[in-house]
């Protein structure tokens, strides 16, 4: 898929009654109650595109956690902003929105529920799949002679580019990373691999759609670099779809996450070859660079 020209990423200034927005429309802030933090993109986005935020808050006290996804609801058209993304939205039939759980998020398809869901033609309409780990010795691999899973290697990381069909997503801001400290090298390590929590401090969360043909597409989360799957199939893409952001109960704060698709800036290949040389992006305050370029290397 070809690039698209980089647009500046904002959230929608209709949301819901519980959220303040920043000077720059880029940080949603649920001020109270643990409801109505409905949020929503500016403009649709593209296909391909990814909407990518970074938890910066959470509230001790409430159950339950981030929740995000699409709809095919103009913002401002609503007279009110639902209190819930879920149900209120979803219930509708014209939103796909996913609770962002504790544990890890990966979507397992059933290869004989695809066979059947094809003969019947299709998830038309935005079906959700289920989510959860596959359990030992069910499913989800290939195996040996002897019974046993062959583990295929990960090539989680290895490419420049995160890719899902023909949607290619620079990786370089898609993994959340620790306010820097004395164990940032550690902690950085943990959001690499998405063994923290997705809804842990500093996680970064996408949602995009992958048209499938047909006028239809596939609704993708992405968590700290990794693609969980299609968490909704057969979407209508025909109509302009935004993202959906429920600043929702434990999650406090969040802050839209710029990407950039086309060329990068000169500040990130300023960023990404200084980085090439170092042990850890800590190590930067001993070499001999501007103050704003370190800044810029250690937090951006």
């Amino acid at each position: 898929m070809e690039p698209f020209p980089d647009q500046f990423t904002e959230f929608h200034p209709i949301h819901g009654t519980n959220v303040r927005l920043d000077h720059s429309g880029t940080k949603a802030t649920r001020v109270e109650s643990f409801a109505n933090g409905v949020c929503f993109s500016k403009h649709p986005l593209k296909p391909g595109e990814i909407f990518l935020i970074e938890i910066e808050d959470k509230e001790l006290g409430w159950c339950g956690h981030l929740r995000v996804g699409l709809t095919a609801r103009d913002p401002g058209s609503l007279d009110v902003v639902p209190e819930y993304s879920i149900p209120d939205l979803t219930d509708s039939g014209d939103s796909w929105v996913f609770a962002i759980t504790r544990n890890h998020n990966k979507i397992i398809e059933d290869p004989e529920a695809e066979a059947q869901e094809a003969g019947d033609g299709g998830l038309g309409g935005g079906q959700r799949l289920g989510r959860g780990e596959v359990e030992d010795g069910v499913g989800g691999g290939e195996r040996d002679e002897g019974g046993g899973n062959i583990s295929k290697p990960k090539t989680f990381f290895t490419d420049s580019h995160l890719h899902i069909g023909d949607v290619r997503i620079p990786r370089d801001k898609l993994v959340g990373r620790s306010r820097p400290g004395r164990y940032s090298h550690i902690l950085d390590d943990l959001y690499k691999t998405n063994a923290l929590p997705p809804t842990a401090r500093r996680s970064r969360i996408g949602v995009l759609y992958v048209p499938k043909g047909q006028g239809l597409a596939d609704m993708h989360i992405i968590i700290n670099g990794e693609d969980m799957g299609a968490s909704a199939k057969g979407i209508p893409s025909i109509q302009p779809l935004h993202a959906v952001v429920d600043v929702f109960a434990a999650t406090k704060c969040v802050q839209i996450v710029q990407v950039e698709y086309g060329f990068s800036s000169l500040q990130t290949l300023c960023r990404k070859a200084i980085q090439k040389h170092i042990v850890h992006r800590m190590a930067i305050d001993w070499l001999e660079l501007p103050e704003a370029l370190k800044h810029y290397c250690k937090y951006e």
